[in-house]
């Protein structure tokens, strides 16, 4: 029998249940994280000196920033020019695309968009992949002999 006021939860692979509520601030809390409609951002042709917290300051004009990354080289550490910013409500994230996109950081025009998933790594094509976007070597080796 589920108490009054109690959402009955299941999570897969743990035997058992439990109740979250389904009235109050904690059940509000819940509701919260699930409407929340985050979009990615990708930002191109950083001044190498610009750095995560200008970036933040130019995204949060427009709306909360939940994360920024400015991505650099492994082994020098110096930026490669490019990064992400999170923004937890897409419409305000629409807005900061539409005004930063051609927009100027430190003497650069800013590349702003839509984030787009990476494609997985090692699936042949330019770039690597190993040996499954090329031809197989027994290929190469009849070639030779005749």
């Amino acid at each position: 029998m589920t108490p009054k006021g109690v959402v009955p939860a299941f999570v897969l692979g743990i035997v058992g249940c439990f109740f979250l509520p389904s009235k109050g601030r904690i059940a509000k809390f819940f509701q919260a994280a699930e409407s929340l409609d985050t979009m990615n951002i990708y930002v191109g042709n950083l001044a190498y000196r610009t750095n995560e917290d200008d970036l933040r300051r130019e995204f949060e004009r427009f709306g909360s920033v939940s994360r920024v990354d400015i991505i650099s080289d492994r082994e020098t550490g110096r930026s490669k020019g490019f990064g992400f910013v999170e923004m937890l409500n897409s419409d305000e994230a629409q807005a900061a695309i539409q005004a930063l996109d051609g927009s100027s950081i430190g003497e650069r025009t800013l590349k702003v968009n839509e984030a787009r998933d990476r494609p997985p790594r090692g699936q042949g094509g330019f770039g690597g992949g190993g040996f499954s976007g090329g031809r197989p070597h027994r290929d190469r080796d009849r070639e030779r002999r005749y």
